[in-house]
């Protein structure tokens, strides 16, 4: 390989790596619903696991 095309290539490899850094480090709104929704579905997914245990209990 050319001594330039591979400095192209090292350099667009830094580049990709920057903007891949760069935009994981930062939350959006999208993302801060994300994360409320599955708290959420985790929250309904325990109380209904406990409604299971409750009604296995009764059943005994």
């Amino acid at each position: 390989m050319n001594f330039s095309i591979k400095r192209m290539l090292l350099l667009a490899c830094f580049a990709g790596s920057l903007f891949f850094v760069v935009g994981c480090e930062q939350e959006g709104p999208a993302e801060r619903a994300g994360e409320r929704v599955d708290e959420s579905m985790e929250k309904a997914g325990e109380k209904i696991e406990q409604a299971g245990e409750n009604i296995q209990d009764s059943a005994d």
